[in-house]
């Protein structure tokens, strides 16, 4: 394997500050992440230690306010730091952006009582996040979940079962979705629930193609009893919450698939410069080179795509339509990009001693995660021509 480092990206950066954290980002990833990230993937282990190094570095609430430990950065370059870890290990990226979304509703709709109480250990304490929405049969259609919280006194008692939820049971809090009220979306209630909570206890991981140091497991709800002062929001309140951080979340996503996109890219590079056939790199060979041409404009317009949203979010603007589409198209290039480093390699490509193969199992459940790419398609649809008539 070549010793060729690729070359870092050239961002378009708003402040020096800015550039001075992409710097460090890219320290750390080079350091502390990307080396063991193989290793570590193929044996299954969380890098926890990764996640601490990470909020003692104050990457872990980059896009939220100042007074509560936040790094007061914009999303348009929170987004590029999640790129930058992606592309290390995507363990990492993702585990900060479902770190960041179990903040969402917290730092959006919570009193300054609550804001105060907590967030400054969620964003720079130590502690590590999740978020609870999806259920065994409530995963697309989000709003017929069942998981109930019942009011007791001066408590709710919650009970249900959540799937699919990324650092299921190793995080130390967990934004949760109940319903407190009728069937449908209004009768959704957002809560704050401890990981050590009594009657919490998450079920063995999930048995994944990738990502198989990023545990995702069920959790189980046995009448866990939180106060009312760990409600986030309004009762009913919860499924709006739950739409808005998913917003957030997708334009994470979309970072997420581009770094991994860009890190595929890199191999592919790398490796068509240094292997040699018929007396040439195989990088001399026309149909070779428009592969990479076309990988390289893929994660292009993808990175342009979801900067473009974010920069409507820091502007305070609608962003919801163009979330959907960064989600949706970075990710479908990520998967398009990480196949074509694979059949670049050749054999070489479909064996571990080499990144891609890894890159491409991680790529496909981003097309998955935060709405599959199916609904990201519904939701641009609305936008256009409103909801469905039938």
């Amino acid at each position: 394997m070549t010793d060729r480092a690729p070359q870092p990206v050239d961002r378009q950066l708003p402040t020096e500050e800015s550039r001075d954290l992409l710097a460090l980002v890219r320290e750390i990833a080079q350091r502390e992440i990307r080396p063991r990230a193989a290793e570590e993937e193929d044996s299954g282990r969380f890098p926890r230690e990764v996640f601490t190094l990470l909020s003692e570095a104050g990457l872990l609430g980059l896009p939220y306010d100042g007074q509560f430990g936040g790094g007061e950065q914009p999303y348009e370059v929170y987004l590029q730091v999640l790129e930058e870890l992606a592309a290390a290990r995507l363990t990492v990226g993702l585990g900060v952006s479902v770190h960041s979304l179990a903040c969402h509703g917290l730092a959006g709709y919570g009193s300054k009582e609550q804001q105060s109480a907590h967030l400054p250990a969620m964003l720079g304490g130590g502690l590590l996040g999740a978020y609870c929405l999806s259920e065994p049969a409530a995963g697309s259609d989000a709003a017929s979940l069942t998981t109930k919280a019942v009011r007791d006194g001066d408590d709710w008692v919650i009970t249900g079962t959540k799937a699919w939820i990324t650092h299921g049971g190793v995080a130390d809090f967990y934004t949760v979705l109940a319903r407190t009220g009728a069937p449908g979306p209004k009768g959704i209630t957002a809560f704050l629930v401890p990981g050590d909570a009594e009657g919490l206890t998450a079920a063995v991981p999930e048995k994944k193609m990738g990502m198989k140091g990023s545990p995702t497991a069920q959790l189980h709800f046995d009448g866990v009893r939180v106060p009312d002062s760990r409600r986030i929001g309004e009762e009913g309140q919860g499924f709006t919450i739950a739409l808005a951080a998913l917003d957030a979340g997708r334009l994470g996503i979309a970072a997420c698939a581009v770094g991994v996109a860009q890190a595929a890219l890199d191999e592919a590079v790398t490796y068509a410069l240094d292997r040699k056939q018929f007396g040439h790199p195989i990088a001399d060979f026309q149909g070779l080179r428009f592969m990479l041409a076309d990988m390289a404009t893929k994660i292009e317009a993808g990175r342009a795509l979801y900067l473009a949203a974010a920069r409507l979010r820091d502007a305070g603007k609608p962003f919801s339509r163009q979330a959907a589409m960064a989600k949706l198209f970075c990710t479908d290039a990520a998967m398009a990009v990480t196949t074509d480093a694979v059949q670049i390699l050749g054999g070489y490509g479909y064996t571990a001693d080499f990144p891609v193969e890894r890159l491409m199992r991680e790529a496909k459940v981003l097309q998955i995660v935060e709405g599959t790419n199916q609904i990201q398609r519904m939701v641009i649809a609305r936008h256009l021509a409103g909801p469905e008539t039938r």
